[in-house]
């Protein structure tokens, strides 16, 4: 098994669990991201306070909307990323070990090298996954009153209730796919697709300020360890906490515009909140909102994100350790085997 593969499904792996553990909080941080009328107390109040909102009014369900196709979709977006990762930066390190013997630079990546790779890594990854991701912010921000439900055959009905009663009782992944398609055609699952690759700075800057503190601290214990071994999982959890939080406040607005651009947008909704584009969606937030909202629910962003990240490049180290070391082992067992005298 390569190295690529081994990075690529311990990631997956890793990605997985984080996604169980902080689902929830990435469903009430969508919510908060995509909720275009300022007076609901959505825009106010605390992120537990939501969370418990949406349990009394849609069912505890609602908090796991979208799980299913967003599990996948971490799956494939952790998998794809390490693996296609792993590909560059073993190309990346090659080149500069070539440098070295020329007397240019000391072997290793630098932090521009780091960029790129990651940056590299990113894209590739959003253009095969974005489609999933659409899905997913579908279901997290489908909403359904259970009071509205249960009382929208009388006959004085508010248009609030209405919208919410011709929604359907279940959105499930092949609804949503039909409506994207019935909207936009093939396109349509892409929607965002290009915020999204602006996005791609955020894992770039958070696996360069992470590879950037793993290096230092290398440096720092004169050791010739590569990559994080050698590392206990506390300070794995630590540095991929640090190098997340720094990534997401530096790119949580292009975030929110991207969440804007793939929820619905039903003809109901204000022209106001209609967004054409990305460029559309800015200067409309801009212009009708504030710049504030390009910040909408960061707290809670953060707190699910870098968490979810720790947990992930903590768990995502150990498997690969465990199956490097597996594989030495197996490849030990076979060698001795090799060696041993047949028996006559």
């Amino acid at each position: 098994m390569s190295d690529a593969l081994i990075n690529g499904v311990s990631g997956a792996g890793g990605g997985i669990i984080a996604q169980l553990i902080t689902y929830p909080l990435q469903t009430v941080n969508t919510r908060q991201q995509t909720e275009r009328d300022l007076s609901k107390s959505i825009n106010r109040d605390g992120t537990l306070k939501q969370m418990f909102q949406v349990v009394k009014q849609e069912g505890w369900g609602r908090l796991y909307g979208g799980l299913t196709p967003s599990l996948v979709g971490t799956a494939a977006s952790q998998g794809v990323y390490y693996y296609f990762y792993q590909i560059f930066r073993d190309r990346a390190e090659l080149v500069s070990l070539a440098r070295q013997r020329k007397g240019i630079g000391d072997g290793s990546l630098g932090m521009l090298q780091s960029l790129v790779v990651a940056s590299l890594a990113g894209s590739v990854n959003v253009l095969l996954t974005n489609p999933i991701w659409v899905i997913v912010t579908r279901m997290q921000t489908f909403k359904k009153n259970k009071k509205a439900l249960q009382k929208h055959d009388l006959p004085t009905v508010t248009t609030e209730v209405q919208n919410v009663a011709a929604e359907p009782l279940r959105y499930g992944i092949l609804d949503v796919i039909k409506e994207l398609y019935d909207e936009a055609g093939l396109l349509g699952f892409w929607k965002g697709v290009f915020p999204t690759l602006i996005m791609v700075c955020n894992p770039a800057i958070q696996f360069m300020l992470y590879e950037s503190m793993l290096k230092k601290l290398k440096k720092n214990r004169a050791s010739n360890m590569k990559g994080a071994e050698g590392l206990t999982a506390i300070e794995i959890f630590l540095f991929g906490a640090v190098a997340k939080l720094g990534a997401t406040v530096a790119t949580y607005p292009l975030l929110v515009v991207k969440s804007r651009l793939q929820a619905k947008q039903g003809l109901h909704i204000d022209k106001r909140h209609r967004y054409r584009g990305t460029w559309d969606a800015i200067t409309k937030m801009i212009r009708y909102e504030g710049l504030f909202q390009f910040y909408k629910g960061m707290g809670t962003k953060i707190v699910q994100s870098v968490f979810a990240a720790a947990v992930l490049f903590m768990i995502k180290e150990e498997l690969v350790k465990m199956a490097r070391l597996l594989l030495t082992r197996d490849l030990t067992r076979k060698n001795s085997s090799r060696l041993e005298p047949s028996r006559p």
